[in-house]
């Protein structure tokens, strides 16, 4: 394709030939003048309401679960399909709503996710049966994970690595009150107005947050050809799915070794197989496999695993151990996670004002990796009858170390890889700390089901005849209500439930080692001081053709008063400076002069 350009033109020229053909212009990116301090606060807010949103929607009802799940009729792999059906649509979708944030106007993409959201939530409120709720579960997810994926890169654009770190500070605090604030909240509305209003309360939030968007946040929009990566898309989301449905069921529907676990991990392992083979040859693939070649891309995906079990798994699992092991209310057993709620707050807000102060981020992911072990061996102690000011103590420490590493690993990550590849990057980090949280929830899920049914066919035997007949009913592995049971059997529910809990959080410990090793060897890069729009303001945006180059030279020129070069085999971005390579390269051969 040749691209002709005048040798010389007048401002008015350019400016006729821009409104004369705007078809030409739908191939450029619309720029956006630069947001003050006061603007980025203000599209921050709609930001972070969005992130809330996602995060409320996943926590608000694991303190009422139990209720809910004993109301609906369902079995222990019910109570963890509800929280696991929504963390796979969002581990799922998060890489394909990153790429479509490096194709598409992200702000669109943001309420998309938003609308996508609160239908999902109204629905899930009308849920009959656990079936009906863990389908609707799922639309909640899909709209969580673009939120999950998008409201990060959009502070990318709009904010600088160097000032991102305290941002991200409030961001971690964000999910801090949403991740461990969820359950008191769902507690007190369980026990005040009934649960289904807890997949109401965060309709609001979104509406709200939707409003405060499209006022406040101005960004860049893309007008270009894309291609998606649709085949590729498809098999990451089959061969992850089948994977983490098989961590859900083995073990309760069938052995871990099993004919059903060869087919559906066998076949998710090949179906990953061709994702990857796919990926390799997509023009624009869904999670472009170069990021892998960026240690501090990879080793921030690995350490984002065992965070993602971290935050997800203690949420979960803390407000059933509080009901069933503590014989708390749901209001209770919420207000009993504080400690969590406030380690993550006060480390998340601390870590990032220090890391945008300083620029110095390395000191604090290692010592947030060595809190979270810590915190987990800790927690891998507790029993049904350990004090409450122990257990406070132990989620305070747990707390803490995740909140100076969850957001912070994506904030390095940023900083590190190509500005075109932010969405994906970015995306990346949140899709595996989701899938680490998923099959966290998943298989410390199964193992939960599995050490209460031992601990409790263990104690049987011990118990009175009556006691024996009613523990008869526990047989099927449904979650029971222990104001129904007698006396010693409560008690022997009570710690079996107690001993169960304790042993997943040592299960997780290994994780959180790994966490450490990977973080003491992230290459300690200083951060940038410019946003994700300014650096592809220099770059000119290179990452289309060079006729779209050509035609923002005009539209630059014709902006500033400038006379517009002649662009011939790559010369104009040669005197681009971090133009030359990238543009001169693929594309400087294709202009010739008129």
């Amino acid at each position: 394709m040749t691209t002709s350009l005048p040798r010389h033109s007048r401002p008015d020229d350019a400016h006729a030939s821009r409104t004369s053909a705007p078809s030409d212009r739908q191939l450029s990116d619309t720029a956006a003048a630069p947001m003050s301090r006061r603007q980025t606060l203000e599209a921050l807010s709609g930001l972070l309401m969005g992130m809330f949103v996602a995060l409320l929607s996943s926590t608000v009802v694991s303190s009422s679960l139990p209720r809910i799940i004993g109301d609906l009729g369902g079995t222990q792999a019910a109570y963890t399909w509800v929280v696991t059906s929504t963390m796979l649509a969002m581990a799922v979708s998060t890489p394909i709503w990153g790429k479509l944030a490096d194709l598409f106007n992200r702000k669109l993409l943001v309420q998309l996710s938003l609308v996508l959201f609160v239908i999902g939530s109204a629905l899930a409120g009308l849920s009959q049966d656990s079936g009906m709720l863990i389908v609707f579960r799922v639309v909640q997810g899909l709209g969580a994970g673009g939120l999950t994926a998008l409201v990060q890169v959009v502070m990318a654009d709009i904010i600088s690595p160097r000032e991102r770190g305290k941002y991200m500070g409030f961001m971690g605090a964000v999910m801090a009150v949403a991740t461990v604030g969820g359950p008191l909240l769902g507690g007190v509305i369980t026990d005040g107005i009934g649960w289904r209003w807890n997949f109401y309360v965060a309709v609001p939030f979104a509406v709200i947050a939707l409003v405060l968007l499209q006022k406040t946040l101005h960004l860049p929009t893309k007008r270009r050809k894309v291609t998606i990566d649709y085949l590729g898309a498809a098999l990451i989301a089959v061969g992850v799915s089948s994977i983490l449905i098989w961590v859900t069921l083995a073990g309760n529907n069938f052995d871990w070794w099993s004919w059903e676990t060869v087919a559906m991990v066998g076949g998710g392992i090949v179906v990953l197989v061709l994702a990857v083979v796919v990926e390799l040859r997509a023009e624009e693939p869904v999670l472009p496999l170069t990021l892998f070649k960026d240690r501090t891309f990879t080793l921030a995906v690995v350490a984002s695993l065992a965070v993602g079990v971290a935050m997800f798994g203690t949420s979960v699992f803390l407000s059933q151990y509080m009901q069933l092991a503590r014989g708390k209310t749901p209001t209770e057993s919420g207000l009993l996670t504080i400690p969590m709620i406030g380690g993550v707050l006060i480390a998340s807000t601390i870590a990032g004002q220090f890391i945008s102060r300083t620029g110095k981020w390395k000191s604090w992911l290692v010592t947030g990796s060595f809190m979270v072990a810590v915190g987990l061996t800790l927690m891998g102690t507790i029993r049904y009858d350990t004090s409450f000011v122990l257990v406070s103590i132990y989620m305070l420490v747990l707390g803490a170390g995740v909140g100076m590493v969850m957001q912070n690993l994506v904030l390095i990550v940023q900083n590190s890889v190509d500005v075109r590849q932010l969405g994906a990057a970015s995306a990346g980090v949140a899709f595996f700390r989701t899938l680490g949280g998923t099959i966290g929830v998943s298989a410390l899920g199964a193992v939960l089901g599995t050490a209460v049914a031992n601990y409790t066919k263990e104690g049987i035997p011990a118990l009175d005849p009556a006691s024996q007949q009613a523990a008869g009913a526990l047989a099927g592995g449904s979650i029971p209500h222990l104001s129904t049971l007698p006396e010693p059997l409560r008690l022997l529910v009570e710690s079996a439930y107690g001993h169960g809990t304790g042993d997943i959080f040592l299960y997780a410990v290994p994780l959180a080692i790994i966490t450490i090793l990977c973080v003491v060897f992230l290459p300690n890069r200083p951060l940038g001081t410019k946003t994700a729009v300014e650096q592809m303001q220099e770059k000119g945006q290179p990452e289309g053709a060079g006729e779209r180059f050509a035609e923002r030279l005009v539209e630059t020129a014709a902006d500033e008063g400038a006379a517009v070069p002649t662009v011939h085999d790559g010369e104009a971005a040669g005197r681009h400076g971090e133009q030359a390579e990238t543009v001169g390269a693929t594309d400087g051969g294709r202009h010739r002069r008129s």
